[in-house]
């Protein structure tokens, strides 16, 4: 296996909604995206939403309340500043703040905050890994 993360598959309760709420915050559907499901690039990866029950049923959970699992998506940004404009943006898109900006006991600057669903994002500036021109991040060796 290569090290690398292709896509984020996103299990939500309502796809248009979810939709909605990531095109407020900038992400623009692909081609590929139908009624029942989006895709967007998001960077380096795809974020995918998809019903919540559907996803459940592919994997062979009955219950889609129980969780299909937890995940943790973070987005890093260059400066400082940034994590508390994009804290401010997701809040107007509809989403909430779990955690404020704050800084972190690793040195960097971060803030915790859900989608819609409950997905939580860590929005984070990490002094250690630069963004590259392309927005990937430049990790140590």
């Amino acid at each position: 296996m290569e090290p690398r993360l292709s896509v984020v598959t996103l299990g939500v309760a309502d796809v248009p909604r979810a939709r909605a709420f990531y095109e407020r915050l900038g992400f623009r559907p692909s081609g590929a995206s139908k009624a029942d499901v989006a895709f967007y690039r998001a960077g380096g990866v795809v974020l995918a939403l998809w019903s919540r029950t559907a996803l459940a049923a592919e994997l062979g959970r009955a219950d889609p309340g129980s969780g299909v699992g937890t995940v943790l998506l973070s987005h890093n940004v260059r400066a400082r500043e940034e994590v508390a404009v994009v804290a401010a943006a997701w809040q107007a898109a509809g989403g909430s703040v779990l955690k404020p900006p704050a800084d972190t006991f690793w040195g960097g600057h971060a803030a915790w905050l859900a989608d819609p669903d409950g997905h939580v994002w860590e929005i984070v500036w990490n002094p250690r890994w630069p963004l590259a021109a392309d927005g990937s991040l430049e990790l140590p060796s």
